[in-house]
């Protein structure tokens, strides 16, 4: 799985793989670190992402056999590659791109969202709290606004499923209207751009250079 750091909305990531493939092997994670990078290029016009795979330490010896391997392979890579990073690299914006196997990323994923929405509901708490904190409320609620469009998934609706031989958009299972509003209109964004094949031809050139 590899989660690409979004420019636009600052705490929404994508996870390309969305969590499909939970059992991987080292060279799973280096085809999702490619697959990344190629997404984080040609959709969201990152010349040169920044890989970083995600372990319980920076060090390139912390983490299970998997990431241990995969950091090897990563390092000889053409990839950007600025090594092992933690958790909080997800929304830090240090990696662009950042790599881990399906299990640990739909847990990253889920747990993201847990935290967003719990913030969203403290904030508002807070907000409603005292007559000040209303009034408070009154002139900064487009400021609040704005908050809650940069952490809300729905604005994006879904995610991109590379790896398979056609358009995948991968939505929540409780997705809103305006979220599959949303992933429709990714869909078409991509399909005019013709990504799949470009990723296609990315990735073949990938596996030429790797022969």
């Amino acid at each position: 799985m590899a989660h690409v750091r979004n420019t636009r909305l600052d705490a929404a990531r994508q996870g390309l793989d969305a969590g499909a493939t939970v059992e991987c092997k080292p060279q799973h994670l280096v085809q999702f670190a490619h697959m990344g990078a190629m997404y984080a290029r040609v959709g969201l016009g990152i010349e040169t992402p920044r890989i970083g795979l995600l372990s319980i330490g920076e060090e390139e010896t912390k983490g299970n056999d998997l990431t241990r391997e995969a950091h090897q392979r990563l390092k000889t890579s053409a990839l950007a590659f600025i090594g092992n990073v933690e958790a909080q690299a997800i929304f830090s914006g240090d990696a662009d791109v950042v790599v881990c196997d399906g299990f640990t990323g739909n847990v990253a994923l889920k747990l993201s969202e847990g935290l967003v929405e719990m913030v969203e509901d403290l904030l508002g708490e807070e907000l409603q709290s005292t007559f000040s904190s209303q009034v408070g409320y009154l002139l900064s609620r487009r400021a609040y606004r704005r908050f809650r469009k940069r952490v809300d998934y729905s604005e994006f609706g879904g995610a991109p499923l590379l790896g398979v031989a056609g358009l995948a958009i991968v939505g929540h299972g409780r997705s809103s209207v305006k979220a599959v509003r949303n992933a429709i209109a990714m869909a078409y964004r991509f399909a005019a751009s013709d990504f799949v094949a470009r990723v296609e031809r990315d990735m073949s050139r990938v596996a030429e250079l790797a022969n």
